[in-house]
């Protein structure tokens, strides 16, 4: 009984391991949303304002998942690998 729970741990500790490990980076993120602007915009994409955009922007980690802001916007969101931008136009 001891070893099955202990294998259950230790599975879970791997588990938990390889989301923190596949936690996008701050890099990760900027990647994303100076690509994902100069899709949207062709005029924003040649006066790289995703490159503005991505250097005032906040990382912020959570250990599984991480965030990015401009402001108090959250414009990008990130977790297993996968960086998600959001809309970057329009109100709130």
């Amino acid at each position: 009984m001891a070893a099955r729970r202990l294998s259950w741990f230790l599975a879970g500790a791997a588990c938990v391991a390889a989301l923190v490990a596949l936690n996008p980076s701050p890099e990760r993120h900027r990647e994303r949303i100076k690509a994902a602007v100069a899709e949207r915009s062709l005029l924003a994409g040649l006066l790289k304002l995703g490159d503005v955009a991505a250097f005032v922007a906040t990382y912020r980690s959570f250990g599984v998942a991480s965030t990015m802001k401009v402001g108090e916007r959250t414009v990008s969101v990130g977790a297993f690998g996968y960086v998600h931008v959001l809309e970057l136009q329009g109100g709130k």
